[in-house]
């Protein structure tokens, strides 16, 4: 008989598991890194393959009421999650990724948890940042995303514009009390009240780094380094719709943000910052680092050839310069004409324009040979310098007025009304109109082919026009582009090297005809003479087929011995 109470012994199942168990706690331990979070304070982060790392913020004060915590990554995804276990409602896999996280009364404490989805390596750069009660909620009134709070800024982007949406943001409110009701009423007292300003801020151009990355998401992540750094693009109300679109620029690293502001409290909270280069680092070709095709690089490098030679010597050689300023005219207008109609291939419209642009400067040239106008091959030339001028004007910060991005009447209005005001003045001055076309747009084709190797917001000024032509919803893009040291080298080169030309050309050109006659009409004049004049001994050359049957006969005639057949002159 036992004294003590007898047990059976032990299943063989549970004996294992507790064996086991001291080694999953310690895989789980090797698996799991902590993380100490600052508030206000970025935090270098790295998540390996089937890694969970804890973002931990402690000693929170008792007034903050709700805090944010992002993470931001170059071009690799990250899950940010409120558990250690992701699900649907509780967590956002995303290159720029951000919860917000409402305290409860007497919390002092917080985790959330970084892992890598697709099972790479993930570095990036994260900060949490609190607020206080009278401060806005960002993304607490969201019913799109399956967030209850959602304080992300979502992107998407093609090949002309870049737009940015986020959800609508709420009153403030203390640790334990209900929420504000997001659409009772619009009063004065509701969100609706609360203001959006959007903001824009470029990276170094140039530069896919993450290390330029990430100086510039710390130099935005909040509401001072916001204001500070980056340009307030528009302020929407809450009965606008919560989206701006910008203009798409491949290549050039953009961060977007959006400060909620609400005008009665005088406070203020930041969503969570996104950003975007227009491109992807997973495609090979046309990717972000392989930006450029080979075909646009020597379509513009001729074309750049070809300019600085009209800079420089446009004037003296008149053909060259009608056949460039032909094969621009045509090809660009054709090129928008293919886009427009057909779904071809980039390579192939691209050729397609070339082609076109060739018959299109053969026509210019072969209507001055004939005809001998050069009023009207010097309109066509004014039109191009015209295109410029409009394209420069509007690609100016005056391009995105409102009247302008509202109403593409009034835009192509005041466009070709630009366009056609200088070939008008080239009537008056047409010499000097043609070299000052030759100098400018000379050197701007110069700047295009810079821009195949190098980028440079000078291309914009055209390409903007180029995309509104082919995209029916860009006129209410911002299209405001960076404008940092290379495009400032750019634009002296622009200067001095049109500058230059024109001088030259006026130089050189001041004690000849305005413009070189035409061939043609020469030729008329030359044949004309002939007739006319009994004098000149071209005057009584046979005609030319006559000429050709003498060629013919001397070719079959026996040839003469050489001597003399006549008597000597006494």
């Amino acid at each position: 008989m036992c004294r003590w109470i007898c047990l059976p012994p032990p299943p063989p199942s549970l004996l294992l598991l507790l064996l086991l168990l001291p080694a999953a706690r310690q895989v789980q331990a090797q698996a799991e890194n902590r993380v100490i979070f600052l508030p206000g304070m970025f935090q270098n982060v790295s998540v390996s393959q089937n890694e969970t790392v804890q973002a931990v913020v402690s000693s929170i004060p008792s007034d903050v009421a709700f805090i944010t915590v992002q993470f931001h990554a170059q071009h690799h995804n990250a899950t940010l999650s409120y558990t250690r276990v992701p699900s649907f409602n509780s967590s956002l896999t995303a290159v720029d990724s951000g919860l917000l996280s409402a305290l409860k009364p007497g919390q002092t404490s917080l985790s959330l948890f970084l892992s890598s989805p697709n099972g790479d390596t993930v570095t990036g750069t994260g900060v949490i940042l609190p607020y206080f009660s009278t401060d806005p909620v960002p993304g607490a009134c969201n019913i799109e995303s399956n967030l209850d709070i959602d304080p992300n800024v979502y992107i998407h982007y093609n090949l002309y514009e870049t737009t940015i949406r986020f959800s609508p943001a709420n009153l403030g409110y203390k640790r334990g009390e209900t929420p504000p009701v997001c659409d009772e009423s619009t009063e004065s007292s509701t969100h609706w009240r609360l203001q959006y300003d959007v903001y824009q801020y470029f990276l170094p151009e140039n530069d896919l780094s993450e290390r330029s990355l990430f100086s510039g998401v710390q130099a935005v992540a909040d509401i001072q380094g916001i204001t500070e750094n980056g340009k307030r693009v528009i302020t929407l109300s809450s009965s606008d719709k919560t989206t701006a679109v910008f203009n798409s620029i491949p290549g050039q690293g953009v961060i977007y943000t959006v400060i909620v502001r609400d005008p009665l409290l005088n406070t203020s909270a930041s969503y969570i910052p996104v950003h975007t280069y227009a491109c992807s680092f997973a495609s090979t070709l046309d990717g972000c680092k392989t930006l450029g095709k080979i075909s646009t690089k020597v379509f513009f490098t001729i074309a750049g050839l070809a300019g600085l030679f009209v800079c420089l010597f446009g004037h003296r050689f008149f053909k060259c310069e009608l056949f460039c300023m032909g094969f621009s005219f045509a090809a660009f207008f054709f090129f928008v004409l293919i886009t427009r109609t057909t779904e071809l291939d980039y390579d192939i419209r691209l050729t397609l324009s070339a082609l076109i642009g060739v018959v299109g400067g053969v026509l210019l040239v072969m209507s001055w040979w004939r005809f001998g106008s050069v009023m009207a091959c010097v309109v066509v030339v004014g039109l191009m310098l015209g295109f410029l001028i409009a394209s420069t004007v509007l690609f100016t910060p005056l391009g995105d007025l409102n009247v302008f991005r509202q109403s593409d009447v009034v835009f192509w209005l005041t466009f070709c009304s630009i366009m056609i005001i200088i070939p008008l003045i080239f009537v008056r001055w047409p010499r000097e109109g043609n070299i000052t076309t030759c100098g400018i747009v000379g050197a701007y084709a110069v700047v295009l082919a810079v821009n195949a190797y190098i980028y440079t917001s000078l291309s914009f000024i055209t390409l903007n026009i180029l995309k509104r032509l082919l995209n029916n919803n860009f006129s209410s893009v911002f299209t405001d582009v960076p404008f940092q040291t290379i495009d400032y080298i750019m634009i002296t080169v622009w200067v001095v090297l049109g500058v230059c030309g024109i001088v030259l050309q006026l130089y050189r050109e001041r004690s000849r005809p305005f413009f070189p006659p035409s061939p043609y009409l020469m030729w008329l004049q030359e044949r004309e003479r002939r007739k006319t004049n009994v004098l000149d001994p071209s005057h009584h050359f046979p005609p030319l087929p006559n000429r050709l049957l003498a060629r013919i006969q001397q070719l079959t005639r026996r040839m003469e011995p050489a001597g003399e057949h006549t008597p000597l002159l006494l």
